[in-house]
């Protein structure tokens, strides 16, 4: 058998379970770090319960995914975890699942372990929303799991710092209300509502056009031009806030320069 004929035979096998993402719908990639409990408590001693190095490494992690090759309009990360949201007319690949997939897992594994010098994997998983109603509310989910996240950690920790054991730490807050967990920290001297937004809520990206000057020798003259600037935001709102804030921010027409900065 030619070579042409047999390799038209095997892709099929390989194609066989292809799907592609139907026009104009909202894509949103959720990448998920694997086995980082293990990973970040154990093989290697971050501080608890949050460390401004894997913070630090999240961002550049999400930073490097928005600057690969799609067209990603929202990038936001809370404890090891990404979302990406890409433009409604984001056609790489021919729109299929298996590619963005595959591609963003690989991306976000690469980046994440060059810079931290020890092997991170993230798994990656494509939701297809068909309004932006559910964009919000996807978004909306995510913010409220950091923030139940990171009230739980707290309480989890100040007591493991206390003495308790694993067991009893999970076992004492297991069922408590918000108001008792933060009646627990306060006890601690820990203020939730004062601790750092980025703990609470996560961090958003999101493309800025700012005025950057620059030096045009044809003229002779200093000159300002219009530059896409990645913004790192540490400082996201919370609950309806943040609903607003994502129609807000889907109601703007993406820019288009392909000139990137990273701020």
């Amino acid at each position: 058998m030619k070579f042409n004929s047999l390799d038209a035979k095997m892709r099929v096998y390989e194609t066989a379970q292809d799907y592609c993402v139907l026009p104009e719908m909202y894509m949103i990639a959720r990448i998920d770090g694997r086995g980082f409990t293990r990973l970040t408590k154990e093989v290697h001693q971050f501080e608890k319960p949050f460390d401004e190095k894997f913070r630090n490494l999240m961002i550049e992690t999400v930073k490097h995914l928005m600057n690969c090759g799609f067209n990603i309009i929202y990038g936001y990360t809370q404890s090891d975890e990404i979302s990406l949201l890409f433009h409604p007319n984001e056609n790489l690949f021919g729109r299929k699942t298996r590619k963005y997939i595959s591609v963003l897992a690989g991306e976000a594994s690469a980046k994440f372990s060059s810079i931290f010098g020890d092997v991170g994997a993230f798994d990656c998983r494509i939701s297809e929303l068909p309004n932006k109603r559910l964009v919000e509310d996807y978004f909306r989910w995510r913010s409220e799991d950091a923030h139940r996240n990171a009230l739980n950690a707290y309480c989890y920790w100040q007591l493991r710092k206390d003495n308790h054991s694993r067991n009893q730490a999970s076992s004492k807050i297991k069922g408590m209300s918000i108001a008792a967990k933060n009646e627990l920290l306060f006890q601690y001297g820990i203020n939730f509502n004062n601790l750092p937004a980025w703990q609470k809520r996560g961090i958003g990206f999101y493309w800025k056009n700012i005025k950057k000057e620059g030096f045009n020798p044809k003229t002779n003259e200093y000159v300002f031009a219009d530059k896409r600037v990645l913004y790192t935001d540490l400082e996201l709102p919370m609950r309806e806030e943040y609903n607003k804030f994502i129609f807000d921010f889907l109601e703007q027409e993406p820019l288009s320069s392909s000139i990137f900065i990273t701020k």
